[in-house]
């Protein structure tokens, strides 16, 4: 029998309906966990999924229920039940690393054949809430150890349990898991807040399907997903021209080997007549890491990657205003096939291999993605931005309790071809850095600077955001922790745009114990007085600096974006002494520097530090268009 068409006012109120619990259950985790990391920094997402565990809402990425599923049948659940997992390998993809703690409720509702309840509840839905938690355990506070070799090494793995039994908490599991952490309390108010705003969640939306019937909501469901594949068809993927594209990128290092190009490449083939249209093949990425920078990618035929990966299409959109009015639900999933390597490779790695840093790989899929695309439509995609790094400091505070102060730093997004990149954004949605206020009253620390870090935003005609500069003084003996790449290598630019600046930490900066730390640091020792400035990546450039209007490049200089010593070398804008441009000097700067130029440049920008690592190359083959 065909099932009924939805009805179009319905859909819009189901979808409200939708975005409104989901956001109402993430408000209630900010509002009632306790560590910083969940509370403060955001760093956790919520998430709704069909019966058919497909996700159904588009502000965020999610985890996958495809595990719970898995272990604990549909038709063995109940009311009030409650999952839980961390276990990378047994999370199907959708968990990356073990402080990522996912909580599944699934939503139950009676059938009504015929408008009729039968009195028998089913699940129809799951509410779902994953976040990155202060600590689970393992070698080192924040369970992140940059040089582990083994998962062994990384905390505590559970997979997926049964954590609340029809309403009753399992107090043996949670004892257990509290007692693996250095952070018991803040665990356990954790858990206790995401338990129940997913309760909640599920509680409303069953008020949904009481109050319009399973049957009506569900068409809803297919109405929502199979618009956004029709969207993504028709006003995306049409911007694609047919053929195949390769590109690649690089992870910098893994904790455990010296400094090399960790390769993640992507072939993108492009046929507008297929079924699937979009092929997305990641043959030829490097080997498996010995450290922790590895990614399980290759589960529920690459699910979790597909949506990861889906928002930088949105960017092919037709106008800025479109493309923020695109979700990226379950709708992709359809138009996009992956292919992966043999096992053993950094998206294929084989248990037991280390993953606690693999943001290094699946950021970095991101600016690949980007990176490929941008070959295929000539230039149309922003230059590279790498988001994320944990940075942190531990030790004892006055009463002789243990702390963990860490933080999920930004930095800049990359110049667009319509302008200029974000400063001090954070690739997880909502994600902020630690309040002065909040880190000053909890810690003994003191936040000193907090500001832009000039120049550190890539050349071009469009800059490349910048990245953050904060200054931390430690009040007692501790010592600085740092899971961070792009370090060595840079944010790249593209069609002439240059490279970003690194990222950095200096500790006791123009003092006489002034050094810089690896970007990779479990145990940096600080005294107490001393001051460790962290200074993250800027985003590349888009496009030629020596375009750049020179009234925007004193713009910059204003607004202590760019200096007057980077505006002459980057831009060739000559400052006079009164702060107004010499016209006739940058005239003839900015001709000098294009005489200067080589013949033939690539497209992609990789800024010095690639050389370092490249035997003194400065781009690849696949660099030139």
């Amino acid at each position: 029998m065909t099932k009924p068409a939805a009805d179009p006012v319905l859909v819009e109120i189901v979808a409200g309906t939708l975005a409104a619990i989901e956001k109402e259950v993430e408000t209630s985790i900010g509002r009632t966990s306790r560590s910083p990391m969940i509370r403060d920094a955001h760093d956790f997402r919520a998430g709704i999924h069909d019966r058919q565990l497909r996700k159904l809402t588009g502000r965020s990425y999610s985890a996958l229920v495809h595990p719970v599923v898995r272990d604990h049948p549909i038709d063995t659940m109940n009311p009030g039940d409650v999952f839980f997992h961390n276990d990378v390998y047994l999370s199907e993809g959708g968990i990356g690393h073990l402080p990522d703690l996912c909580v599944t409720v699934p939503v139950f509702a009676q059938s009504s054949p015929q408008g009729v309840p039968d009195g028998t509840p089913e699940v129809v839905a799951f509410i779902q809430a994953f976040g990155h938690h202060d600590d689970i355990g393992g070698a080192v506070p924040g369970s992140m150890p940059s040089a582990a070799t083994s998962v062994f090494e990384e905390g505590l793995m559970v997979p997926p349990i049964k954590l609340w039994d029809r309403g009753v908490r399992n107090e043996a599991a949670l004892t257990i898991m509290t007692r693996n952490s250095r952070m018991p309390d803040s665990l356990a108010a954790d858990l206790d807040a995401e338990c129940s705003a997913c309760l909640a969640g599920a509680r409303r939306l069953g008020e949904l399907f009481d109050r319009y019937g399973v049957e009506a909501v569900e068409a809803c469901f297919e109405s929502i997903l199979s618009s956004s594949t029709e969207v993504y068809r028709r006003e995306i993927l049409s911007q694609i021209p047919d053929g195949s594209y390769v590109w690649e990128d690089y992870a910098e290092h893994d904790g455990v080997e010296a400094p090399q190009l960790h390769r993640q490449r992507i072939t993108l083939t492009m046929d507008s007549s297929a079924d699937v249209p979009l092929v997305i093949d990641f043959t030829g990425t490097g080997p498996q890491a010995k450290g922790p920078i590895n990614h399980c990618g290759d589960y529920a035929d690459g699910n979790f990657l597909k949506k990861w990966l889906a928002p930088v299409l949105r960017n092919l959109a037709a106008t800025p205003e479109r493309m923020a009015q695109l979700d990226v639900n379950e709708g992709v999933v359809p138009l996009i096939e992956m292919r992966f390597p043999e096992k053993g490779t950094l998206l294929t790695p084989i248990f037991p291999a280390p993953t606690n840093a693999r943001t290094f790989v699946i950021l970095r899929l991101l600016g690949v993605l980007a990176g490929v695309l941008a070959k295929a439509t000539g230039g149309r995609m922003p230059a590279d931005q790498e988001t994320i790094r944990y940075t942190g400091v531990y030790g004892t505070d006055a009463n002789g309790e243990p702390y963990l102060m860490r933080e999920v730093l930004g930095g800049g997004s990359g110049g667009r071809y319509y302008a200029d990149g974000e400063d001090t954004i954070h690739v997880v949605p909502d994600s902020r850095n630690l309040p002065t206020e909040f880190t000053e009253s909890r810690f003994p620390l003191r936040i000193e600077r907090l500001g832009l870090a000039v120049d550190s935003g890539g050349p071009g005609r469009y800059r490349g955001g910048c990245g953050y500069e904060k200054d931390i003084r430690v009040l007692r003996d501790a010592h600085f922790m740092s899971i961070a790449d792009r370090s060595i290598l840079s944010c790249w630019g593209v069609n002439g745009g240059k490279a970003g600046r690194p990222f950095s930490i200096t500790v006791d900066p123009g003092g006489p114990d002034e050094h810089e730390v690896d970007a990779l640091a479990d145990a940096e020792p600080l005294r107490a007085g001393t001051v460790v400035r962290v200074r993250t990546t800027g985003g590349g450039g888009w496009g030629d600096p020596l375009d750049r209007p020179v009234e925007e490049v004193l713009r910059d200089i204003a607004w202590r974006k760019v200096s007057v010593a980077g505006a002459r070398a980057d831009y060739g804008v000559v400052v006079a002494g009164d702060g107004t441009a010499d016209h006739g000097a940058t005239e003839a700067l900015r001709a000098s520097m294009r005489a200067d130029r080589p013949a033939v440049e690539p497209f992609f920008d990789r800024g010095p530090g690639y050389a370092l690592l490249a035997g003194g190359a400065t781009h690849n083959e696949f660099d030139l268009l």
